[in-house]
């Protein structure tokens, strides 16, 4: 199964994953796309019919503006998303994880052009499918992706009870896996719940409920909470 996690380090050194959208979401983003300018096309088409000729040029004008215009604005200016990628959760990036700007957004719908060769985004879905990171030729050239954006996380209510201090000072990686531990304590079943509270029996002193307990503890001694 390939990986379509791509980390990038920033100069601060922060390490950014970002979780690379495939085609079958993508195609999905862009066909809520394709019917909102579908419908965007018949309702203008239906008052400027009544103005005659001119109708017809402001129809073209419009026609343009709607196919060209439309994915590269919302793109820009809508935090990388056009209302299909917001729909399904996807946002388009530039290579280094930074907003996208105009330029590129305008180069990789350019692209299109290409990628939709020869019928049904042959090009595209073929270069996709070869990326690593599941970009087709118009990501490629105008460095840019598209990826899943991370959903929101509200504070997670740790299982009630005492903090406790550990009884050795913790790494930092120990550290953060306690405090995963009782994050995800409520998804995973009593006898994994045990199971993994054996394992830290080293650190707690204890096993099974009292092992669990403790690790409970020492995670609301270090998110700084009495209880």
């Amino acid at each position: 199964m390939l990986d379509t996690v791509r980390e990038i380090h920033t100069p601060e050194g922060v390490a950014l994953r970002l979780h690379a959208a495939g085609p079958v979401p993508r195609a999905f983003a862009w066909l809520i796309d394709l019917a909102i300018r579908a419908g965007l096309v018949l309702l203008a088409s239906m008052f400027l019919a009544l103005l005659g000729r001119f109708g017809t040029g402001v129809y073209l004008v419009f026609l343009f503006v709607v196919i060209w215009a439309y994915p590269v604005a919302f793109e820009a200016l809508w935090d990388g998303q056009t209302p299909g990628k917001r729909a399904l959760g996807l946002r388009v990036v530039s290579a280094d994880g930074a907003p996208v700007g105009w330029m590129a957004s305008f180069v990789r719908n350019l692209m299109r052009t290409v990628d939709m060769l020869p019928f049904g985004y042959a090009f595209g879905l073929a270069s996709s499918l070869v990326d690593p990171w599941g970009r087709r030729l118009g990501d490629v050239v105008a460095r840019t992706m598209v990826v899943h954006v991370p959903r929101a996380r509200g504070p997670v209510e740790l299982p009630a009870g005492p903090a406790t201090v550990p009884a050795a000072p913790l790494l930092p990686g120990e550290q953060a896996a306690v405090i995963a531990f009782a994050e995800r304590a409520w998804a995973l079943t009593p006898q994994r719940r045990q199971e993994l509270a054996d394992i830290a029996a080293p650190l707690t002193g204890s096993r099974g409920e009292a092992g669990m307990r403790r690790l409970f503890g020492i995670a609301h001694w270090l998110l700084g909470r009495a209880s």
